[in-house]
C-alpha cells in the first residue's frame, strides 16, 4: 500500500514518537505536558490516513504494532535532524530561544542549580528553564528532557559529562545536641547501630547504607531507627526530626552546612565523613545541540567551580 505522505502532520508524528516511547499516552502527555487526549486524536488521525493501526492499546499498556516499531525505528532519527535543522535558524537569533528541559535529582535542585539557575536566565531571557526533579534512576531522553545532572557512577554511556557545582562533597552525619546529651556521642561508626537512625529509601526500595572512611578503613552499616523517607523528596522530613532530637541524620554536608552553621545540629564523627565527586551535567553526544542547551552548557562551562 502507497501511504500519502500528506497523510502525515509532522506534529502528529512527533506525537505517535512521543507515545509509543514513553509507553502510554498520560506518561507521554506528562512528558510533553500536553493532554493525552490530543496526543490519542493526533495517533488516530495518522492511523486513519495510513489506514494501519501504529499501536495495540491496553487498559494497562501501549505498544507499537509491527508497522508502528518499522515507522518509530525511522522516524526517531528524522525527527531529530527536523528539529536540529530548526535550530539552524535560532543560531541567526541575537539570543538563544526556546525551552530547555533538566532532569536532575532534588539535591541537585537544591544544592546546585540555585548559584546557576537566576545568573543563567539573567543572561538568556528568551530561554525557558523547566526542571523536573526526581531521584529515580531515569533515561533522560526517553523521560523528553534535553540533558540531565547525575553523579559519576550513574552516568549513562556515550553520553557528554561537564562538571557543574562543587568538584567535592561529603556526606555528614548530625544530630542535635539534646539528642546527643541524651544518648551519649558515637565514637565509632559501628556504634550507631545503638543509636536511633533516620534513615532514607530510593525510588527503587533500596534502603541507603551508610557509609564511613577513616585512615584507609571503611566501615557500612546499616543502622535502625524510628523514621524512614523517600529519598529526594521527603529529606526534609528527616531534617527536620534531626531538628528536632528525635534521632540522628547522614545527609550532604551542603544540605545539612545551615544547621551545623547555627548549632541546631552538631557533627558527629565528621573525621569519618565520607568524600564523593561533585555531579555533571549530561548530554547526548549528538551533533548538534539545540540553541538552549548550548547556551546552558557555555555557560557552565565558563562558571567558576566551588572546590567544595
Amino acid at each position: 500500500m502507497t501511504v500519502d505522505p500528506k497523510a502525515a502532520d509532522l506534529g502528529d508524528l512527533a506525537a505517535f514518537v512521543a507515545v509509543a516511547e514513553a509507553g502510554g499516552f498520560r506518561e507521554a502527555a506528562r512528558i510533553r505536558d500536553t493532554g493525552a487526549s490530543t496526543l490519542s486524536e493526533a495517533v488516530r488521525r495518522l492511523e486513519a490516513g495510513f489506514g494501519v493501526r501504529l499501536l495495540h492499546r491496553t487498559t494497562r499498556s501501549v505498544a507499537p504494532t509491527e508497522a508502528g516499531a518499522r515507522l518509530l525505528e525511522r522516524l526517531k532519527p528524522a525527527l531529530g535532524e527536523v528539529a536540529a535543522a530548526l535550530d539552524v535558524v535560532n543560531g541567526f537569533r541575537d539570543r538563544p530561544a526556546g525551552t530547555l528541559r533538566l532532569n536532575v535529582p532534588v539535591s541537585a535542585a537544591r544544592l546546585v542549580l540555585p548559584g546557576i539557575v537566576p545568573p543563567f536566565l539573567a543572561a538568556y531571557p528568551d530561554i525557558h528553564l523547566d526542571v523536573v526533579a526526581e531521584d529515580g534512576f531515569v533515561d533522560v531522553l526517553a523521560a523528553g528532557c534535553d540533558a540531565g545532572i547525575r553523579y559519576e557512577e550513574r552516568l549513562e554511556p556515550d553520553m557528554i559529562a561537564v562538571p557543574i557545582g562543587p568538584r567535592m562533597q561529603r556526606y555528614a552525619t548530625a544530630a542535635a545536641p539534646a539528642y546527643l546529651d541524651r544518648r551519649g556521642r558515637p565514637a565509632h561508626p559501628r556504634d550507631l547501630l545503638d543509636h536511633a537512625c533516620l534513615r532514607g529509601r530510593f525510588a527503587s526500595g533500596a534502603m541507603t547504607e551508610w557509609e564511613y572512611e577513616r585512615d584507609g578503613e571503611t566501615v557500612r552499616i546499616e543502622p535502625n531507627g524510628p523514621l524512614t523517607v523517600r529519598v529526594g523528596t521527603a529529606t526534609d522530613l528527616a531534617v527536620g526530626a534531626a531538628l528536632a532530637g528525635v534521632g540522628i541524620v547522614s545527609l550532604f554536608e551542603d544540605w545539612l552546612r545551615p544547621h551545623l552553621d547555627s548549632g541546631a545540629l552538631e557533627p558527629v564523627l565528621e573525621p569519618w565523613w565520607p568524600r564523593f565527586s561533585g555531579p555533571f551535567l549530561y548530554y547526548p553526544g549528538r551533533r548538534y545541540l539545540p540553541a538552549p542547551l548550548r547556551a546552558f552548557v557555555d555557560f557552565v562551562r565558563l562558571t567558576k567551580l566551588p572546590l567544595r
